[in-house]
């Protein structure tokens, strides 16, 4: 049978992670944690995925969740009454049927054999997950400690193999949206612990027409100096949807409240759609959309940036704004240079996305490629 080499090439990494994080969890006291997946699971599992994603089922490119879960962690879960195979075939056939988000097939090993036991929706922490973004294109990731968020472990692609390096979050400067990308949660309002600009980034990114996102202080009207006036799409008074639905005291594992605060999200994500930047303050208010930001009066003009990527063997590259994407990055770049208090995230209509924050460390603008952590 041929194998996939790359399977084999991050099993033993990808075993470590889980091994490591499942450890600190336990010495933290949680109990309801997934079971250790070892890397023969994980490389079985890899290498099943991977051909299923080049076949296609009535001419389209399955797109497969899959967790390695016995049913008894799964909670309530669709349980086939005869597990099936774990086998390409099998898997694409199956695809159609659970190819909505949070979704995913259930894998665990019957009379010593990995089979599909079932679907579900619920999954421990730290549980290992795999999904088939596209076709030859594959994601690792597990399930947080907190609400809502999925952190990516590695992304496959053909031969190539991206190992997230999570010692990135301890960087000096590290914006907390890549923080929590990172799976470190922060302290970023006091609303609740879910980090709204990771929601955000995702719904940005799966519009897929590209868009920009600035974030400026609650109260502070320093921004206006960056964006050309008039604005034609001002939002007076700031829209509150979004953190309304932050301030309820509400269980946030809630049905209802996820499906309002997924609401909330698409609603101000759609409009980065539109032609210009969308502003919203630190408490998530809409303050508007379709700006055209301008140099602020006296700034110079940005004429490098430093860039990250949070992999593996990744190393601090400087680079033109517009090399990294074109007027839109430019443009970003710029307001977080004149507006220092400011961030600004950036989606390319490729699926490129990038974070740019000041870095005082560095005395500069920084832009954090984060593309492979929103897959």
């Amino acid at each position: 049978m041929i194998t996939y080499p790359t399977a084999s090439a991050v099993a033993t990494r990808v075993e470590a992670h889980f091994a490591r994080h499942l450890a600190a969890a336990r010495s933290r006291g949680r109990t309801d944690l997934a079971s250790p997946v070892d890397a023969a699971v994980i490389q079985t599992v890899v290498d099943a995925a991977f051909w299923a994603s080049l076949r296609r089922e009535e001419g389209l490119t399955p797109k497969i969740s899959m967790a390695f879960v016995s049913p008894g962690e799964a909670g309530q879960s669709l349980l086939f009454a005869q597990p099936l195979p774990l086998t390409p075939a099998g898997l694409a056939k199956l695809a159609p049927a659970v190819e909505r988000p949070g979704i995913h097939l259930g894998v665990w090993p019957v009379a010593g054999e990995l089979r599909v036991w079932g679907t579900t929706r619920t999954l421990p922490a730290f549980c290992f997950v795999i999904e088939v973004v596209g076709s030859g294109l594959l994601v690792i990731k597990h399930r947080a400690e907190s609400f809502g968020k999925f952190v990516n472990v590695a992304v496959l692609e053909g031969d190539q193999a991206k190992m997230v390096d999570e010692a990135g979050a301890n960087a000096p400067d590290c914006p907390g949206v890549l923080k929590s990308l990172l799976g470190t949660d922060w302290p970023s309002t006091n609303f609740t612990s879910v980090n709204v600009l990771v929601q955000l980034a995702a719904s940005m990114r799966a519009h897929g027409r590209g868009g920009a996102l600035l974030v400026v202080a609650a109260g502070s009207p320093t921004w206006q100096e960056s964006i050309a006036a008039p604005v034609l799409y001002l939002v007076d008074p700031p829209f509150s949807a979004l953190s309304e639905v932050l301030a309820r005291k509400e269980d946030p594992d809630s049905h209802e409240w996820q499906e309002d605060l997924r609401r909330a999200v698409d609603q101000i994500a759609g409009l980065t759609a539109v032609d210009g930047a969308t502003l919203v303050n630190d408490r998530y208010e809409l303050l508007a959309f379709g700006a055209k930001i301008i140099r602020r009066r006296g700034n110079p003009t940005v004429e490098r940036v430093l860039v990250t990527e949070p992999i593996d063997g990744s190393v601090m590259t400087e680079a033109t704004p517009v090399q990294l994407g074109g007027t839109r990055h430019l443009s970003a770049a710029q307001f977080v240079s004149d507006q220092r208090e400011a961030s600004a995230l950036v989606a390319s209509q490729d699926g490129r996305f990038t974070i740019f924050t000041w870095s005082a460390c560095e005395n500069g603008v920084h832009a954090h490629r984060v593309e492979a952590l929103l897959l």
